[in-house]
């Protein structure tokens, strides 16, 4: 591995040890997506409460993570991770039994689903906080293109094995396969000691201050949130409408389900393992326009699919696009996050995003119940659209240097 390529964060024990248990973790979580999405489908026939399972994992992020990101500054961040998955292991545990009983409502499902999302809320700043404490500066891009990698890892092949799960057995199988899979990042957690000292205390509404007011305050910062914000708002109706899709418009199962998601990770991976490349060639503002080009796309064909063998293709397509938005946007934010206050940088940025997911699951799910699955799709792709014509003229991506630490 030459210094600066693509594998040489693997030369760090704690990144690696760290990397394969949050592989494990991606792994659970995505079989847990699937058995929750497609759970409600036999719960409701309603799409807003369909789409409702995607708010309900991420409008914790937007609420909580802010706060979340303070204190992931202020304690140590091993232990605010191992909170965090200890927590994600007990609602896991529960939706098992739960299920396994037939005491599931959709009520239950919403809350325990919001309790699996407050585990993340709290988890993913201190995780993606403790990257640079991992590998450095020199290698940082680099460990976020990996660890962008096992996360699509585990949607290409989690969707498929939470399908088969369901279908062997029931949704149960693939919440006790999440609570298994956390198993594995609570033990690396406590078995791994980072080095440098813990962080000062200081008192968490004062912290929170800080960033918000480096955020409010760094121009660079204030259009990578913006373009986060309009993007996860604009490719939510994709996210919260595939099951939707899968049951109502092309009348498959839950097999069908998991290959979808699963050709959706395939994608991520591919795009994953050369964004780094291409932002170098063609900078960061070419790629996101091309990927949210891209992304347009693949939601109005999935919105006009028929068939499973028309929706694949658009589903292979948006995978590929939605992280090469997501990866080179959050890229550029944490080249612009100081390291003291880095963990509240990228709350902000995720409450921002995924604040936006959140309403958008919500506004496109009620717009499928008011019109129709594709008139949906259609309205977010036009949003997007729209969107990034605006962007590119009144908030283009920072310059490579501009704003950049380190």
């Amino acid at each position: 591995m030459q210094p600066g390529g693509t594998l040489a964060p693997f030369r760090s024990q704690s990144f690696r040890m760290i990397w394969f248990a949050n592989l494990s973790s991606a792994l659970g979580s995505t079989i847990q997506s699937v058995g929750a999405a497609w759970l409600m489908t036999t719960l409701t026939k309603s799409h807003i409460l369909i789409a409702t399972v995607q708010v309900s994992t991420t409008i914790p992020i937007m609420l909580l993570g802010i706060f979340a990101g303070a204190i992931a500054d202020n304690f140590e961040r091993r232990r605010v991770m191992l909170a965090a998955q200890v927590g994600m292991f007990v609602a896991a545990v529960l939706l098992a039994v739960l299920t396994w009983a037939g005491l599931m409502t959709p009520a239950l499902l919403l809350a325990l689903t919001l309790a699996v999302g407050t585990g993340t809320a709290l988890n993913s700043p201190a995780w993606q906080a403790s990257v640079r404490q991992q590998v450095g500066t020199r290698d940082l891009p680099q460990a976020i293109s990996l660890n962008t990698i096992a996360f699509n890892l585990a949607r290409s092949v989690g969707p498929a094995l939470g399908g088969v799960l369901i279908s062997l057995w029931n949704s149960s199988a693939a919440f006790l396969a999440n609570a298994i899979c956390v198993m594995v990042m609570i033990q690396v957690l406590l078995r791994w000691r980072p080095a440098g000292a813990v962080p000062e205390r200081k008192p968490m509404l004062p912290a929170i201050a800080i960033g918000l007011r480096f955020c409010a305050h760094s121009r660079p910062i204030r259009r990578i949130l913006l373009r986060g914000l309009v993007i996860g708002f604009g490719s939510a109706g994709y996210q919260a409408l595939v099951p939707a899709v899968v049951r109502d418009r092309l009348h498959g199962s839950e097999i069908d389900f998991g290959l979808m998601l699963g050709l959706f990770g395939i994608g991520s991976i591919l795009a994953a393992l050369v964004i780094g490349k291409a932002r170098q060639r063609w900078g960061t503002e070419s790629v996101l326009t091309i990927a949210t080009v891209a992304f347009i796309a693949a939601q109005s064909l999935l919105g006009a699919a028929h068939s499973l063998t028309e929706a694949l293709p658009a589903t292979f397509l948006a995978g590929a696009a939605w992280v090469a938005s997501l990866t080179t946007i959050n890229v550029a934010m944490q080249m612009r996050s100081p390291e003291e206050i880095i963990g509240r940088c990228l709350s902000i940025y995720q409450a921002i995003t995924f604040g936006g997911m959140a309403l958008g699951s919500w506004v496109w799910g009620a717009l499928a119940d008011i019109e129709d699955l594709p008139f949906a799709l259609h309205a977010a792709s036009a949003f997007l659209l729209v969107t990034l014509v605006l962007m590119r003229l009144f908030a283009p991506m920072p310059k490579p240097h501009e704003g950049r630490i380190g």
